[in-house]
């Protein structure tokens, strides 16, 4: 059987906005992978594991922990160090599910273990899923019940450093037959159509034309 790893994202704290499927994948794993910033590899400070443990108790099931040792440091080495925790575990166990907190795609350690797993192993990458979740800014709107955004307002994720940093742009609301001129492209961008329902399109380029209501760009940073 093909080896598969999921990037689990548990979301801001709360088991219970875990989604069904990062809930799914956790359940389907041979072995759950939770980071940890304890030298000792103990959880006992880490709300990961808090969050996963009363899964596995809520939901009825059971599954081997491998604690992955986190520091804070932001270097290569640490996150190579994580990726060959990851290695190892298959060498015992066919699926594996890495745990995140918030979503995946918002300043998580996720995507610098995938680009270093996509250098070393493309075949384990390419079966790799990224599992988004609840962002711990979507459920601080809930919590006031003001929305980030409505109407033709916008929102910005502004990270609190003293210097400029690269930047993502989301373009959403495109109205059916709108020339996407306008849009300059700054790093990458990817044209999503129709995400989650049938037609169902993503192409690495922006389209010229809106074809489908639910039309979403993004310009990823570089």
């Amino acid at each position: 059987m093909d080896k598969q790893l999921y990037m689990v994202s548990l979301g801001p704290g709360d088991s219970e906005l875990i989604t069904i499927k990062a809930l799914k994948a956790l359940q389907n794993s041979d072995a759950i992978c939770i980071p940890t910033k304890s030298p000792d590899h103990s959880f006992k400070k880490s709300l990961t594991h808090k969050i996963v443990s009363k899964l596995m108790e809520e939901h009825d099931f059971s599954k081997p922990i491998i604690p992955v040792y986190t520091p804070m440091h932001f270097k290569k080495e640490d996150w190579q160090y994580q990726v060959d925790i990851l290695y190892k575990g298959f060498e015992e166990h066919t699926i594996l599910s890495f745990v995140t907190l918030g979503d995946s795609a918002v300043y998580s350690t996720v995507y610098y273990l995938l680009d270093i797993i996509k250098a070393q192993q493309p075949e384990l990458y390419c079966r790799s899923e990224v599992i988004a979740g609840v962002t711990s800014f979507s459920q601080a709107s809930a919590k006031v019940k003001k929305p980030l955004c409505v109407g033709d307002s916008r929102f910005e994720i502004v990270p609190l450093l003293d210097k400029e940093v690269p930047c993502t742009t989301i373009y959403m609301r495109p109205k059916i037959g709108m020339d996407t001129e306008l849009i300059k492209e700054q790093g990458e961008l990817y044209t999503f159509e129709n995400m989650n329902y049938n037609g169902e399109n993503i192409t690495s380029y922006k389209k010229s034309r809106v074809e489908r209501y639910m039309t979403l760009f993004i310009d990823f940073f570089k």
